[in-house]
């Protein structure tokens, strides 16, 4: 059955109004502690990555070297928000410039051996972080929480790079 304007209203504003308002205070204020946190770990490591270094790191490590667009496309980021993301990441030794083995004009990066053990050492401390603030719930919890997490971000992000929408052009977690 189609769906108009007003029904969809219909279904977010009249039976769903407090709930809705529950979610949208409860992301906000993760969103917060996240940020304040930046879900860093636990020990000496926390606290110790941005979020862009880290999302960079982790997504070089995972699809492998690649050239600044393709990485930034990956990433749903514009070229010249990963090149100056990238360029500290260079200067501390974390990921290496090299030139594209076709194209000598081109850059590629690459997670250095330097870059993936500071990458290990911060996904160890994150993951105590994840097992202590999820100490008491169930394995199946854990999995449901994992699946519509990951659910509402694959939303936000398709609703981010959908043409016409405000801040769209703004770096998302990807």
């Amino acid at each position: 059955m189609p769906t108009t304007p007003e029904m969809s209203m219909d279904m977010t504003t009249v039976g769903d109004t407090g709930l809705l308002d529950t979610l949208q205070h409860e992301v906000a204020v993760f969103a917060r502690r996240a940020e304040q946190t930046r879900l860093g770990g636990v020990g000496q490591v926390r606290n110790s990555m941005d979020r862009a270094a880290y999302l960079l790191l982790n997504r070089l490590d995972t699809e492998g070297p690649m050239g600044v667009k393709a990485l930034a496309a990956s990433m749903g980021i514009d070229s010249s928000t990963v090149t100056r993301q990238v360029a500290p990441l260079v200067d501390t030794g974390l990921v290496k410039r090299t030139s594209h083995p076709e194209d000598g004009r081109a850059v590629v990066l690459q997670l250095s051996p330097r870059g993936l053990a500071r990458l290990e050492e911060v996904r160890s401390s994150r993951r105590q972080l994840m097992a202590e603030l999820t100490q008491n719930w169930e394995p199946e919890e854990r999995e449901v929480f994992c699946s519509l997490l990951t659910r509402f971000n694959g939303a936000l992000s398709s609703r981010m790079s959908a043409p016409g929408v405000p801040g769209a052009d703004e770096p998302n977690a990807s």
